[in-house]
Order: structure tokens, then C-alpha cells, then sequence
């Protein structure tokens, strides 16, 4: 959510703010600006509502605007509607201090009735104006350089940011500041790069350090400087960015999610191997970098798994594999609802957190909380130095490489990959399997991939549906077990690019309420690929088509008596059962983007939507 650039160095600075605003796109925003300064004059601030095009248009795709170091925002509305007069940067009355934040100031109020009294002005209803004039409020006071006041502030402040400002006093420099919103800084020769997301810089640099918790930093063209909360230098090592830089491109397609669609083979492939060893009939799951030993395991006395959204519906197929092949309890949590119910935690079990970008703001506050209770914490994240990866105690990393479209596919795809092989791994050690049966699971895994081409191949069929059902109102999943955590997911697809109203069910429910909503025309789709379970789920299917409902039937290969029930069947390669959702959920991720796409929707940046969700 928001998104942050800054630039320092021997070059124009707009251009590269407005390049790197546009990488960040997929971020979500409404309005976007930048702060540039030439010299020792004032900045020149421009800010526009809507999308960034108006902004560059406005600049001259950045050329009139002069100057070497600069700060750029895209802005997702907390505080404030979507205006140009909220939108960021902020600055003070006489442009002594200008800057963007992302992040939500908790304390707002009370700091603008102080800053108030103080016979400051507030032109905007945003948070982020406050805490730019309190920070100049303490710099003036006191009479203190830029690091003391932006450590003053940060111990006056609730909340979560990430600052980046600029003073009157020094023109050749940029300072951060950071709690729990993501920030990066990129090196290069003599000129540095500031950016929320590792996009954003790529172009220029992959050499990159990053800002912890409650740090800050002074970035000039030749360098950076970090201090903590007592004004004290930090040293930081320089890491390297591994991404290809074409990997964030979209490559020929239309859309960013269709391309990544089309990545998951090779990404699911990819992150097999990486947690795997032996040859074929000897396979074995290998945990040695995520830190997770067979000692563990054995103590280990329950699970618990949290998360948000996609990554909510990677644990609930996960809790399903989890028990039956281990036979250990598995509790799947909403992030944004385990610290706030005073959880019961065993001091042996494991908190398993996953998010794709490593810094979503409720599941860094529940790895937070599991920790305050001293119980450890495993992160499947997919990239490496955020904020959760840094702070748990193990992690375990998809190679899902960058994810550009608001709604995930192939980071979803693989945070499945790794829960599989964790739950082999789990299941052996607690003498549920033997090795014979590991690598018969890790054969039938390394199938996968081919068997999501396969439905890839087939995506035609698929579109031709989405066409026909373009003016849908409601549409309903139904599944059992594994297939409802499939519906789950599928549902969530449909209504985060189509906005078409659509809800997931487990189907032993629907006579206890939800089959009142069935009508004459309404799309129910079943998804029925659990062998034992099968039977019962064509049975609701029939008791929905009886109330007019038109179906349309997801299931495997051989399960052809299926189109007796059915109005519409979509076949998918059949796998062993455990990791069915790996090849079932792509057929519904199409339906999903060819659905929006027949709407004529930004399928890729879905409205009041954000990739990194970093607010609570």
C-alpha cells in the first residue's frame, strides 16, 4: 500500500522518481507526487489525483522539473479522501521540511491539537501532514540537526511509517526513518536510491541496505548513514538483489497476472528443488536452510497458521495436509484476529506466518505477539530481508521471484509448494510415513508443474465461460475438505478483478442457510476432486440445480460422470489429493482474470486494492 522513491545523485531527478512511481503501480494508490530540489531553493512540489500518467503529463514525463534529489509517492487514502490536496508529499508553511510517508500515524489527532496550540496550519486531513510538522516543530525548538529531530518524533509517535524528508538546511541530502512499513535503500556510484519496494530500483542498482525497526538514516551521493534511536551510526552490510529484472516486466502479455499465471510451472518447479535432495527413487525433503530440525519436529505439539487472504487459504489446504499426513493439530488463523483473542499457545507448538511480501502489517504484529510468548516461528515468505523474514526465527523463502499483479497467483502457488514439503518432512519425522512414501509424494510433486501447463493449454475453454457468465451478479462455490479450501480461493479471484459478488461454502453447510440464495440462473460452481468425497459433493450439486441454479463442475481426469450433473465441466490433470489445489486453482485463477477482462477491468490493479497490505 503507497508507495515511496527517492533519488540523490549526478542525474535529473523527476524522471527516475516518476520511473520508479510507475514499478510501484501494482502497490495500489489514487493519487501520486513528487518533491524535487535544485540546489538551495525551494522544492518543487507537484501532485496530482488519479493515475500516475496525470502526474507525468503534468511534468513533462519529469523534464521540467529541475533538480539532482528528489522524493516521490504514490498514495493509498487512510487519512483523508482521495484528493490532490491529500495526496503526497507534504511540507511545512515555509518548505523547511518536506516529505512522504507511508504508514498510519495512530496518534494523529492528538499531535495536531498539540502542533496546534504551537500556531501551526493544516491544510489537508492527512496524518502524514501532522508528523512532517512535527518533526519541524522539534527541529526548530531545540535547534537540533535532522537526526535528532526525526528520533524525537519517532519516540512522540504511534504508529507505522516509513518517513523520507528533506530539510531547507541541507540540500544535498535525503533522511528516513522507519517502523514497521517496508523501506529499502539501493547504492549505486555516486547516487543513491530510496524506494518501499525492490522494483522501484532495479533499473539502477541491485546493491541494497536495509532500514530496520525504529532506525533512521542520512542518504547523500555518496553514501548512506544509519543511526538508531539515540542518534548512535549503525553499521549495515550491503545485500544483492538476485531478481532478473525482466522478471518484473510483463513480457508479451496483457496483464501482469496473466503472465504470472503462465510462470507457475516453472516457479513451483523452482521452489521443489530448492527444499529437496536425492536423486529419483531416493528423494528426500532437505529444511537445512530454513533452519527447522528434526528435533523440533519431534517436540513440536501443534501448529498453528497465520496469515492473510491468499495466503489464509494456503493454510486452510494446508491444515488438511498437515493432519492427515502427520497427524498433528493445526489451527489456521486470520492475522489480523490472533492477537486480539488472547490466543492459547502451547510453549511446543509452531507459529507459521506467510505472506508474500514479508511485511504485511497484521501477520508482522502476530509473529510479534507469538514471540512476546516465547513460542517459535516459522516465515514462508517470498522476499528475502523483510521485515518478517528478518524477524522470525526460521524461514523458509518461495522462489516465486517478483509478483506484480495485485492479485497473487504464483506466490500463492508456491507457499503451497513449501507447506506440502513441510508436511512430508513433519510426517516422517513423527513416524507417520517412511521413506519409501516421501518419495513417492516428492515424485507425484515434481509432476506438478506439467500438470499446470496442461491446464494452462485448455485456458480457451475457460474464456469462452467467463464471455458467457461476463454479466454475473452472484456466483457460489461449493466444496468438501480440501476442494472448500479451493473454493475459498477461487472466490476470492473472482471478486477481487471481476467485482463480481462471490462467496465459498462447504457444501454439508448449504442446507443450513445459504441455499436460500439460490435462484433461477445463479452460478454454482463445484469443485469436486476428493475421491471420498466426491459422491457427497454431487449430491449438493443436484440439490442446488433443482432450485434453478446453473452449474459448472471443476474436477479430475476420469471423473466424467460428473458432466451428468453439471451444465458445464472443467477437467484438470489428477494428482495424489493432498496437492490437488496446485493444479485446480489455476483453472479458477483464468476464470477469474478472463471474467474481468470480458468487464473490461484494470485486472492487474483492482480498485480500493493494494499487493502489500502494511496498515492494520
Amino acid at each position: 500500500m503507497c508507495g515511496i522513491v527517492g533519488y540523490i545523485g549526478g542525474k535529473k531527478a523527476a524522471p527516475i522518481l516518476l520511473e520508479g512511481l510507475a514499478k510501484l503501480e501494482y502497490r495500489g494508490y489514487d493519487s501520486a507526487g513528487i518533491a524535487v530540489r535544485d540546489g538551495e531553493g525551494k522544492p518543487t512540489i507537484v501532485k496530482s489525483q488519479g493515475k500516475l500518467a496525470v502526474l507525468s503529463e503534468k511534468t513533462n514525463g519529469g523534464d521540467s522539473v529541475k533538480g539532482q534529489c528528489g522524493i516521490g509517492h504514490t498514495r493509498w487514502a487512510t487519512h483523508g479522501e482521495p484528493s490532490k490536496i491529500n495526496a503526497h508529499p507534504h511540507h511545512t508553511d515555509d518548505d523547511n521540511v518536506v516529505g512522504v510517508h507511508n504508514g498510519i500515524i495512530e496518534n494523529y489527532k492528538e499531535l495536531q491539537e498539540k502542533l496546534l496550540r504551537h500556531d501551526y496550519k493544516f491544510y489537508s486531513e492527512t496524518d502524514t501532514e501532522v508528523v512532517i510538522k512535527l518533526i519541524d516543530y522539534y527541529y526548530k525548538k531545540y535547534n537540533m540537526g535532522p537526526i535528532d529531530a526525526l528520533a524525537k518524533t519517532m519516540v512522540r509517535v504511534r504508529g507505522s511509517y516509513a518517513l523520507v524528508v528533506m530539510f531547507a538546511d541541507y540540500p544535498g541530502e535525503i533522511y528516513v526513518a522507519r517502523k514497521d512499513s517496508p523501506m529499502i535503500l539501493g547504492l549505486g556510484e555516486g547516487e543513491n536510491f530510496i524506494a518501499s519496494d525492490v522494483p522501484a530500483i532495479l533499473k539502477y542498482t541491485r546493491k541494497v541496505q536495509y532500514i530496520g525497526n525504529l532506525e533512521m538514516g542520512r542518504v547523500t551521493k555518496d553514501g548512506v548513514t544509519f543511526f538508531d534511536l539515540n542518534g548512535d551510526e549503525i553499521e549495515k552490510k550491503v545485500e544483492e538483489i538476485e531478481w532478473d529484472t525482466e522478471a518484473a516486466e510483463k513480457g508479451g502479455y496483457e496483464h501482469f497476472m496473466m503472465k504470472e499465471i503462465h510462470e507457475q510451472p516453472k516457479v513451483v518447479e523452482d521452489t521443489i528443488r530448492s527444499f529437496i535432495t536425492g536423486e529419483e527413487g531416493a528423494y528426500k525433503v532437505n529444511l537445512t536452510e530454513c533452519g527447522i530440525t528434526d528435533d523440533l519436529i519431534k517436540k513440536c505439539s501443534a501448529i498453528h497458521i497465520v496469515a492473510c487472504g491468499s495466503a489464509y487459504h494456503v493454510g486452510v489446504t494446508a491444515q488438511y495436509v498437515f493432519e492427515d499426513l502427520a497427524r498433528i493439530p493445526v489451527r489456521v488463523e486470520l492475522a489480523s484476529e490472533f492477537r486480539y483473542r488472547n490466543p492459547i499457545l502451547d510453549k511446543n507448538a509452531l507459529v507459521i506466518i506467510i505472506s508474500q511480501s514479508g511485511e504485511t502489517a497484521d501477520s508482522l504484529a502476530a509473529l510479534r505477539e507469538a514471540k512476546d510468548r516465547g513460542i517459535p516461528t516459522l516465515a514462508i515468505v517470498n522476499v528475502v530481508g523483510s521485515s518478517i523474514a528478518r524477524e522470525a526465527d526460521y524461514v523458509c523463502y518461495t522462489l516465486a521471484g517478483p509478483e506484480i499483479a495485485v492479485a497473487t497467483t504464483k506466490a500463492y502457488s508456491t507457499q503451497l509448494i513449501v507447506n506440502y514439503l513441510l508436511a512430508i518432512q513433519f510426517s516422517l519425522v513423527r513416524d507417520m510415513i517412511d521413506d519409501s512414501r516421501v518419495n513417492e509424494l516428492i515424485t507425484d510433486m515434481l509432476t506438478i508443474p506439467a500438470k499446470i501447463e496442461k491446464v494452462i493449454e485448455d485456458k480457451e475453454r475457460l474464456q469462452w465461460f467467463a464471455a458467457k457468465f461476463a454479466n454475473a451478479k452472484d456466483v457460489f462455490f461449493i466444496g468438501r475438505g480440501i476442494d472448500y479450501a479451493i473454493c475459498l480461493e477461487g472466490s476470492l479471484k473472482m471478486k477481487e478483478i471481476s467485482y463480481v459478488h462471490s462467496e465459498a461454502y462447504a457444501a454439508g453447510e448449504l442446507k443450513h442457510g445459504t441455499i436460500s440464495l439460490i435462484e433461477d440462473g445463479v452460478l454454482v460452481i463445484g469443485v469436486a476432486t476428493q475421491s471420498t468425497l466426491y459422491e457427497k459433493l454431487i449430491s449438493n450439486m443436484v440439490e442446488v440445480q433443482s432450485r434453478g441454479a446453473y452449474l459448472m463442475g471443476l474436477t479430475t481426469y476420469g471423473s466424467y460422470d460428473l458432466e451428468d450433473t453439471a451444465n458445464f465441466t472443467v477437467y484438470v490433470p489428477k494428482t495424489d489429493e493432498h496437492f490437488t489445489t496446485s493444479v485446480a486453482i489455476v483453472a479458477l485463477q483464468l476464470l477469474g482474470y478472463y471474467l474481468a477482462v470480458a468487464r473490461g477491468l484494470d485486472v492487474d490493479k483492482p480498485r480500493n486494492l493494494a499487493k502489500s497490505v502494511t496498515v492494520e
